[in-house]
C-alpha cells in the first residue's frame, strides 16, 4: 500500500474545479430531501397517527404509524438494488432524475392526502403505498449521489463524498428547523390538524426545485466512457465483486449503528429513560449534529491527503473505545448533554465523513452504483433499522449500556473491515478504473 501511496497522496492533489462543484452540489440535494423525509415523518409521527390510524388505544394508533415508516425503511433494499443495477445499464442521470421526481411527488401527496376520516380506508392505504415509493426511491439515491461525486472529481472523492454527507446533515437540520417554526407559529390543535402537512409541502417544494436545477446535470464522464455496460448488473456484482460488497457493508456499518441510535432512540430516551428536558436534549442534538457535520468536512478532505483506511481505522477505533464512557456521563445525569453528545459526534465524525469515498472506490464503474447500493442499504436496513428495538430490548433485559455497545460493536466491525480492503489506496490520483485494474493485478 505504502508502494502507491507516495504519488497518490499530499498537497498538490488536484483541487475541485467550479464544474466540479457544481455536479457535487447537484448531486447532494437529493440526499438531503431523504433525510428531510425520514425526520419529518417520525417528528409528526402522532398527528399523521390519528388521522390515518384512528383506534381506540392511542398507542395502537402510534405503533401503526410507525409501522408505516418501518415499511418505507424496508423498501431501501429493493430500491437499491433495482436503482443501481437500472444506473449501471442505462446511465446514472435518468435513474437519478426519476428517482428524484417519484420522492418529492410522494412528498407532496401525503401532503394533501386525506386523513381516513374523508377517504376510509383508502387514505392509510395510498399513505403506505406513498412511503414504499419513498422507499424504493431513496434507496437509490445516496448511492447515486456517491457515484456521481466519485466519478465527477475521482482524484478528491473525499472532500466531494464529505459534501454530500454534509448535505444530508442539512436535510435533518432544515427538518429540526421546520418542526421548530411550526410549532411555535401555530397553536397545538392547528399542529395537528394541518401544520405538519406543511412540512410535508415544504420538502415538496425543496425536491421540485431540486429535480429543476438537478436536469441540468450531464451523463458521468466515467460512465459515458464504458464502451460496453452490464447486462444484469447485480448478478455480476455478486460473482465477481462480492468480496468488496461484504467489506463495504462492514464499512458503513458505523453510519448504520450510530445514525440508527442517535436518531431513532436517543432523543426520546433521553427525555422518558433519562428525564432530560425536551429543550436540552433538542440543543444538544442539534449540537451533535452540527459538530459532525464540520468533523466529516475535515475527515473527507484529509482522506484525500492521507490512506484513507488509516482515518477510517482511527475514527472507527477511537469511537469504540471512547462511547462507553460518554455514555456513561450522559447517563449520570448532570448539565453537560451538550458536552458529552457533542465529544460522541466528534469521535464519530471521522469515520463519518471518511466511509463514503472508501465505499464507492470499492468498486468498479460497471458496478458501482449497484455495489455502493446494496451494501450501504444492507448496513442501514439492518443496523439503523434495528437499532431502535436492539437497545429498547437489552436495556429492558438490565443493560442500561445498551446503546453505547450497540454503537460500540458496530464500529468494531468497522475497524476488522478496514483490513479487507488493501487496496482502496490505488484509486487515489487516478481514474478509478486504473484502480481496480490495479486491484486484479495485485488480488
Amino acid at each position: 500500500m505504502s508502494a502507491v501511496a507516495g504519488s497518490a497522496y499530499g498537497p498538490d492533489a488536484a483541487r475541485l474545479t467550479p464544474r466540479q462543484w457544481r455536479v457535487v452540489a447537484l448531486a447532494s440535494l437529493g440526499g438531503s430531501l431523504e433525510f428531510y423525509d425520514f425526520i419529518i415523518y417520525g417528528i409528526f409521527a402522532q398527528y399523521i397517527a390519528r388521522q390515518f390510524f384512528p383506534a381506540g388505544d392511542p398507542n395502537v394508533s402510534l405503533i401503526l404509524s410507525f409501522s408505516v415508516l418501518a415499511l418505507g425503511f424496508l423498501a431501501r433494499p429493493f430500491g437499491g438494488i433495482v436503482l443501481g443495477a437500472l444506473g449501471d445499464r442505462y446511465g446514472r442521470r435518468p435513474v437519478f432524475l426519476a428517482s428524484l421526481f417519484c420522492t418529492t411527488a410522494a412528498t407532496i401527496l401525503i401532503g394533501v392526502l386525506p386523513s381516513y376520516a374523508s377517504w376510509g380506508i383508502a387514505a392509510p392505504l395510498l399513505l403506505v403505498a406513498f412511503r414504499l415509493v419513498q422507499g424504493v426511491c431513496l434507496g437509490g439515491e445516496l448511492p447515486g449521489a456517491l457515484t456521481y461525486a466519485v466519478e465527477a472529481a475521482p482524484q478528491r472523492a473525499g472532500l466531494a463524498c464529505g459534501v454530500i454527507i454534509l448535505c444530508v446533515n442539512v436535510g435533518v437540520l432544515v427538518a429540526t428547523l421546520v418542526n421548530l417554526g411550526i410549532q411555535h407559529a401555530l397553536p397545538p390543535t392547528d399542529v395537528a390538524a394541518y401544520g405538519w402537512r406543511l412540512a410535508f409541502l415544504l420538502g415538496g417544494l425543496i425536491g421540485a426545485v431540486s429535480y429543476l436545477l438537478r436536469r441540468s446535470l450531464e451523463e458521468s464522464p466515467e460512465f459515458a466512457r464504458m464502451r460496453s455496460h452490464p447486462v444484469n448488473p447485480v448478478a455480476e456484482l455478486l460473482r465477481a465483486h462480492w468480496r468488496p460488497v461484504l467489506t463495504a457493508a462492514g464499512v458503513a456499518a458505523v453510519v448504520g449503528g450510530f445514525n440508527g441510535m442517535l436518531y431513532g432512540f436517543v432523543p426520546a430516551y433521553l427525555v422518558q429513560g433519562l428525564h432530560y428536558s425536551p429543550a436540552v436534549t433538542a440543543t444538544a442534538m442539534t449540537t451533535a449534529l452540527l459538530v459532525s457535520s464540520a468533523g466529516l468536512i475535515v475527515a473527507g478532505w484529509a482522506g484525500d491527503i492521507l490512506p484513507r483506511h488509516m482515518i477510517l481505522r482511527a475514527g472507527a477505533g477511537l469511537l469504540a473505545i471512547a462511547v462507553v464512557p460518554l455514555w456513561s456521563m450522559i447517563a449520570a445525569g448532570g448539565d453537560h448533554l451538550v458536552l458529552w453528545l457533542g465529544l460522541l459526534s466528534l469521535a464519530f465524525s471521522i469515520a463519518s465523513g471518511i466511509w463514503p469515498s472508501i465505499v464507492a472506490t470499492l468498486f468498479p464503474t460497471r458496478v458501482r452504483f449497484s455495489g455502493i447500493a446494496l451494501s450501504y442499504n444492507i448496513s442501514i436496513t439492518v443496523l439503523s433499522g434495528f437499532a431502535p428495538l436492539a437497545a429498547s430490548a437489552m436495556i429492558g433485559a438490565g443493560l442500561p449500556a445498551a446503546p453505547a455497545l450497540y454503537i460500540a460493536a458496530c464500529a468494531v466491525l468497522t475497524f476488522v473491515s478496514t483490513f479487507g480492503m488493501p487496496a482502496v489506496e490505488t484509486t487515489h490520483g487516478k481514474s478509478s478504473e486504473d484502480g481496480m485494474r490495479e486491484i486484479a493485478r495485485t488480488g
